[in-house]
């Protein structure tokens, strides 16, 4: 390997690959931390630098990323709130112990041999996720990388010294000073896990959903009807459906639909609970609230904004008449938007059956407005246009066709 004929380099395989292989998983980047070497010794040996706030190179052939030994001192707050100090002095421990968690503290020689001086292998066993020092506090993306590990993880556990530490974060107002994109990045990666309610949970434990999503930590203890809701509350009715999406798995604009579908519910006036009259037009407020916060982007915040306010509507999908029928898929955009149509239904699906004992509840309204909106698309609008004599007549001709398809269809 470049930069081996320099006797004090000593190269190691590091965090989530090491972690991964230990725990029988597919190994997908491999990250490596070298001891004992200078900027000018690796450029000498064919690496490329491309770290910007530290030391990183990428290899001249496999160009996977080699970083410097490096320590860090909190300068201020925030996860950006650091100086970086990296030198061939800095020993593998003392790399391996600004890391966050003890099983991504293991660090693995040329040989195959483990470094493992925080006990890594042992929590791997206990299933655990334990902070390596509490350095772990100065850093408050370390509290969303620990909710995402465990939507990744789904048999592993926080320790009970780390849950505590994360507690104390918050009070120390270290989540305030999250970066929206930050938080969002986070957000997303956990909402593509394989169980991305325990994400959630955990935020919602330690404190820290109320500060990044207040909108969302408000539905915990929020009644719904039992007749339509078995599960009656809110939170662990919104927990179901992501699960759901998650099961299934459906795209990150569906996953973050089935999230926000029913934040209306938190701001239901005590006095009419457990119903919810009109909360999806209240949802869809505060989508707007928290899309523009994390600075979401449009193909998620789009989709919704629409399952938000049209989720209750289709349940009324298979009284309405044809007419009424071709007024929703107007609504919808579903002529000009197909896929966000079709994501609208999976995202009603997974609402559907993100309930207690419904998880396998018949989809007839969805498919009642699917097929309406084939029935429509069989009108051909350009040969109708052709045939009326007056521009102002062509949407009107076109809307009757599609409406006398929809009820050939549907009888």
């Amino acid at each position: 390997m470049p930069g081996c004929e320099y006797s004090a380099m000593q190269i190691y395989q590091v965090g989530g690959a090491v972690r991964d292989r230990l725990l029988g998983l597919p190994v997908k980047d491999r990250d490596y931390v070298v001891v004992g070497a200078t900027p000018e010794q690796m450029l000498a040996a064919g690496y490329r630098a491309v770290g910007k706030d530290f030391p990183v190179f990428l290899h001249p052939d496999t160009q996977q990323e080699h970083a410097l030994a490096r320590t860090e001192r909190k300068t201020g707050k925030g996860y950006k709130g650091f100086s970086v100090y990296a030198s061939p002095e800095v020993t593998l421990q003392e790399d391996l112990a600004r890391r966050d968690f003890t099983i991504n503290a293991i660090a693995e020689a040329d040989d195959g041999s483990l470094i493992d001086p925080f006990h890594g292998q042992l929590d791997i066993q206990k299933k655990l996720l334990r902070h390596v020092t509490d350095a772990f506090s100065e850093d408050p993306v370390r509290i969303l990388r620990a909710a995402r590990f465990l939507a990744r993880f789904t048999e592993f556990t926080v320790a009970p010294e780390t849950m505590l530490l994360m507690r104390q974060m918050v009070a120390a107002g270290e989540v305030d000073a999250l970066v929206a994109e930050r938080v969002w990045q986070e957000i997303a990666k956990g909402l593509m896990e394989k169980q991305p309610s325990r994400m959630f949970e955990m935020l919602r434990e330690c404190g820290a959903l109320k500060v990044i999503l207040p909108e969302l930590d408000r539905l915990w203890g929020v009644p719904q009807t039992v007749t339509y809701h078995p599960e009656v509350d809110t939170g662990i009715h919104v927990m179901m459906v992501i699960d759901y999406s998650a099961k299934q798995g459906y795209s990150l604009p569906v996953r973050f639909a089935a999230l926000t579908h029913d934040l209306g519910k938190g701001t239901t006036p005590a006095d009419v609970l457990p119903r919810h009259i009109g909360h999806e037009l209240r949802s869809v407020d505060l989508i707007r609230e928290v899309v523009a916060r994390l600075r979401v982007p449009n193909d998620c915040k789009d989709l919704a904004l629409v399952v938000a306010k049209y989720h209750g509507k289709l349940h009324a999908a298979r009284q309405m008449k044809a007419s009424t029928l071709l007024q929703f898929l107007e609504e919808l955009d579903a002529f000009r938007q197909r896929m966000r149509f079709e994501d609208f239904l999976l995202a009603c699906e997974c609402d559907s059956r993100g309930r207690l004992g419904l998880e396998d509840c018949p989809l007839a309204d969805a498919e009642h407005l699917a097929m309406a909106l084939q029935a429509a698309l069989t009108v051909d609008a350009g040969a109708i246009a052709k045939q009326c004599g007056s521009p102002a007549h062509i949407k009107q001709a076109v809307a009757e066709a599609r409406i006398h398809a929809i009820q050939a269809i549907l009888r």
